[in-house]
């Protein structure tokens, strides 16, 4: 029999990262989430993405395919203020 835990809220501190990486794993997964997101609401496609963006079509595509650990959070922040958005931290 499995046994199942109540998540934390943060897949990565369950996943026994220590609260600093935990933390930064969530906010880099959560701007590129919130980046594919506009992406497809936008109806751009990677070209397209890639020009209202500043990077190159490739960046583009490993940003698609959630490859997280070619972003830094720096990056995604920077790529989130590109298409628009407003990024802030809310620390609790």
């Amino acid at each position: 029999m499995e046994t199942i835990s109540e998540s934390s809220g943060n897949v990565f501190a369950d996943l026994g990262f220590s609260p600093e990486e935990s933390a930064l794993l969530a906010m880099r997964a959560d701007l590129m989430a919130r980046l594919r997101e506009t992406i497809v609401e936008r109806g751009w496609t990677q070209t397209e993405a890639a020009s209202q963006l500043g990077i190159g079509q490739s960046r583009v595509s490993d940003l698609v395919r959630g490859k997280w650990e070619k972003f830094s959070l720096d990056m995604l922040v920077t790529l989130a203020t590109r298409a628009g958005h407003k990024v802030a931290l809310a620390v609790a």
